[in-house]
């Protein structure tokens, strides 16, 4: 099975990053040299500190950041090498969650989530909101939809992003410490929506989560955790 994410020999120190969580030119102490992938139906976390390139990786798989060394395919592409329209297209097949929320604070969450379709699908106002209602009802935040940000919990505000992050229903979707500040139930229920229900085969949607930690009840539902320390991939106890 192909897979959807491959890390090939990825350096993860002076990558230079352009997304929110870090400035440009921002450096990590590691020298880590990672290899690893995520294929179809298949739920993988990365855990690592703020030193260990773990936070890394999302910029890298969104081809938002160049490693200086290795290779990242994305569904088979190298985003980072796709000239800028296409990379703007193309990142629209993945799933992305930043650290934080990165929800636009003078929109409501109705508005957040529906932003992606209004401004980059083809479908009608009204296939768009019945996209956006069944989003807000899967992820419980119906009843605080026309509330901006700041208006509503950390609780809320998360979920609002995930609902953006699946609005195009993606195959893979990139979850940066996505369960800071939640209860395990919660954290639980958020990684049941990014996976996207069951099949034979596991999760409909493949899933790649980086965080310092991982809740404990959401262990059964990774197929694989990773870990980043002193610089070297490990396969977490």
């Amino acid at each position: 099975m192909t897979p959807l994410l491959e890390f090939r020999e990825v350096r993860l120190s002076r990558v230079q990053r352009g997304s929110a969580a870090w400035g440009p030119g921002t450096t990590i102490a590691t020298d880590a040299i990672v290899s690893f992938e995520v294929r179809p139906h298949e739920t993988v976390a990365v855990l690592g500190d703020s030193q260990s390139g773990a936070g890394m990786l999302a910029g890298l798989a969104l081809g938002l950041d160049r490693a200086t060394a290795g290779r990242v395919l994305t569904m088979g592409m190298e985003i980072v090498n796709l000239p800028r329209s296409q990379q703007l297209a193309f990142r629209r097949k993945v799933g992305y969650l930043p650290e934080g929320d990165g929800l636009l604070q003078n929109l409501s969450l109705r508005d957040n989530v529906r932003l992606p379709l209004r401004f980059g699908s083809d479908f009608r106002p009204r296939e768009i909101e019945g996209r956006v209602d069944v989003i807000l009802a899967q992820l419980r935040i119906a009843r605080v939809a026309g509330l901006r940000p700041a208006e509503v919990s950390d609780e809320d505000g998360r979920r609002a992003a995930l609902g953006r992050a699946l609005a195009f229903d993606p195959q893979l979707v990139i979850l940066e410490e996505p369960f800071d500040g939640l209860t395990d139930r919660t954290a639980a229920e958020l990684l049941e929506a990014a996976r996207g229900g069951e099949t034979d085969q596991g999760g409909r949607r493949a899933v790649l989560i980086t965080s310092p930690t991982l809740p404990t009840l959401l262990r059964p539902r990774v197929d694989r955790t990773l870990r980043l320390v002193a610089g070297r991939l490990e396969v977490a106890a």
